[in-house]
């Protein structure tokens, strides 16, 4: 899927709501344990029911990993099914990889090509060589860990570094988070970059819009961890939104029972008619 496929897409169903499918056996309800495959039936169920209000879903694939072989069979059906039933739809694995060279090319081509995602989480720390080997694959999109929501985002993220390479830089201190972004944007095929910043950062929006003005940020963090989806927009939005608004488990988890996925569709619609109010108030020109 192209950005410029997204961004209608976007505007089509007024929505940027990303649904992630992060499944615990321990947490799905009781009565899909008795199926041959209830991990897949989980994710069925709750994409069939909300697939019209969301543009994208983001399977964390550390949840299949922890059931070996079936769990990783089980996210294999998932993106088979979403890309071949709803292929409007963007898909992200949330497998925040990032390693040398070419490791990074075989994680680049077991997502892109074996799974066929359209796009994957990539940790920066290791720099450009860890992460090019992604950008190379055409009209496929790298999410590129920037500011997270996590409590540990502090420890490094935030740090002021005293420049980049040398004596003349170190008056351009700033924070590493910021360096990531500018370093990011003169890598090859930067223009398939996307990034990933915390909704529990909402202050922080601003600065990184003065960096990464036109890119797509994934945006975890609403709902269950404390993020506002208002504030988020009224700091994060660009003219194309710019936002994939995370949610997980406010909206799969919404209930144990057998109308799981009902309520699933309602907790997604909610969020949807906010998306929708916010754009309208923002941009009319978004109204479809």
């Amino acid at each position: 899927m192209t950005t410029q496929q997204l961004i209608d897409q976007i505007r089509i169903k007024k929505s940027f709501l990303c649904v992630g499918l992060d499944v615990d056996l321990e947490k799905i309800p009781q009565h899909l344990l008795a199926l041959e495959d209830p991990i897949f039936e989980f994710n069925k169920a709750i994409i069939d029911a909300t697939h019209d209000l969301v543009v994208s879903y983001k399977p964390n694939t550390a949840f299949y990993e922890a059931y070996g072989i079936k769990g990783w069979m089980s996210l294999q059906k998932t993106i088979n099914y979403i890309n071949s039933t709803y292929p409007d739809i963007f898909t992200i694995a949330d497998a925040k990889r990032g390693d040398i060279g070419n490791t990074s090319s075989m994680y680049a081509k077991a997502f892109f090509e074996d799974l066929n995602f359209d796009s994957v989480t990539v940790a920066p720390y290791m720099g450009k060589d860890s992460v090019e080997p992604f950008l190379a694959f055409e009209n496929k999109h790298t999410i590129m860990l920037a500011l997270t929501s996590n409590e540990g985002a502090f420890d490094f993220q935030t740090l002021t570094t005293n420049g980049t390479r040398g004596e003349a830089e170190r008056s351009a201190a700033k924070e590493l988070y910021k360096q990531v972004l500018e370093t990011s944007k003169t890598w090859k095929n930067s223009e398939n970059l996307m990034y990933v910043v915390g909704a529990t950062k909402a202050e922080y929006f601003t600065e990184i819009r003065k960096i990464v003005p036109d890119s797509f940020l994934l945006v975890p963090g609403v709902g269950a961890q404390g993020g506002s989806l208002s504030e988020v927009c009224k700091y994060g939005m660009n003219a194309d939104v710019g936002l994939l608004i995370n949610s997980s488990r406010g909206i799969i988890y919404a209930s144990n029972g057998t109308d799981f996925a009902e309520k699933a569709r309602a907790e997604a619609l909610k969020m949807q008619q906010e998306m929708e109010e916010i754009m309208i108030l923002k941009w009319n020109n978004f109204k479809v």
